[in-house]
């Protein structure tokens, strides 16, 4: 990369700080628990809006998993969710009615959050629907992880999404509040993506799935982006790019060692495709609040009036970590 460009990338990143800084004045403390974080605590950071149904086994999930501290921000929640997470010891939550679309779909919050708790601190950066898996996740700990990047001076641990689905309808069987949504949607496309490089942001670019393959089979290069970062060792100087697709500076999206053997990485099991999912696509249809005029809702939308199956005969039901690592979706790299 030339001095220029490396120039502009460095303009961004101020650029994204600056814009943190502005919106922060968006958010209002409901309660800020933030007194309780120790030195080596773990952080999650989520933005969402009416995912009550989803908060207590989120929670029951990560907390198993080894985060010590949640840091939510709710988008005008009107089903109880803010209610509920205040009620939590070990959550602190901020609330705004502020757009999610001029918030740069809520990263700029976010990243206001990292900034001002973050700094040198784990953190993971997830969505209510997405659960992460990482080597020998079932046997240690988050912080073994983590303990183990910061003896190898890795600052960032990327993780492919994973869209999960069930067979059958999307609407076929019932979500229950609590319960584990990979019962119900257990199932992943083993195969079935396509990989570039990014230069200019130094990562990888990843699409496919049922979504390229269902809700985007006409236009499939329009489907939605599957490479993220969400574990990052946090620094005062960094900020998220594009949502956790990338971040700055432009070193902590590389996946791949300079001898063009794959670095350790894990998977966000993504499990969007529950029956309230119908619902979620239409509410977020009216409030207009997502990338490119909603152009990703409104495919799923129009493609869900037909209750398609996402599932094929190609469809791979999900077991566990080492399963993900033989079909070379994850790597445990050189992590023994």
């Amino acid at each position: 990369m030339g001095w220029f460009e490396s120039y502009n990338l460095g303009r961004e990143k101020r650029f994204l700080h600056y814009r943190a800084l502005r919106k922060r004045h968006q958010l209002t403390a409901v309660v800020n628990r933030t007194r309780k974080i120790r030195k080596r605590h773990i952080l999650a950071f989520t933005t969402l809006r009416n995912e009550r149904i989803r908060l207590p086994y989120f929670l029951e999930y990560y907390r198993d998993l080894g985060i010590d501290h949640f840091l939510f921000v709710d988008n005008d929640s009107d089903d109880g969710s803010r209610e509920y997470l205040t009620e939590q010891e070990d959550c602190s939550v901020w609330t705004t009615r502020a757009s999610y679309l001029k918030s740069r779909f809520g990263m700029d919050w976010i990243n206001w959050l990292l900034l001002r708790y973050a700094h040198d601190h784990w953190t993971l950066t997830v969505d209510p629907d997405e659960f992460f898996v990482y080597p020998f996740c079932d046997t240690r700990p988050l912080n073994a992880l983590t303990d183990w990047l910061d003896a190898s001076e890795i600052r960032s641990f990327s993780a492919m999404l994973l869209d999960m689905y069930p067979k059958g309808p999307i609407t076929a069987e019932p979500y229950r509040e609590g319960q584990d949504p990979l019962e119900i949607a257990s199932w992943f496309d083993a195969g079935n993506y396509t990989i570039s490089r990014n230069w200019r942001n130094g990562n990888l670019w990843i699409q496919g799935g049922p979504r390229m393959r269902v809700f985007f089979e006409d236009d499939p290069w329009k489907a939605p982006a599957l490479n993220k970062v969400p574990l990052v060792r946090w620094h005062r100087r960094y900020a998220f790019q594009s949502s956790t697709h990338s971040l700055l500076p432009r070193g902590m999206n590389l996946v791949f060692d300079e001898w063009g053997g794959e670095k350790a990485s894990g998977v966000l099991l993504h499990t969007k495709f529950l029956d309230t999912f119908t619902a979620k696509a239409a509410e977020e249809l009216t409030r207009g609040q997502h990338y490119g005029d909603s152009q990703e809702y409104i495919a799923y939308h129009q493609r869900l009036q037909d209750e398609p199956e996402l599932w094929c005969k190609w469809s791979e039901k999900y077991i566990n970590w080492r399963q993900l690592e033989i079909l070379g979706l994850m790597s445990k790299g050189n992590w023994a």
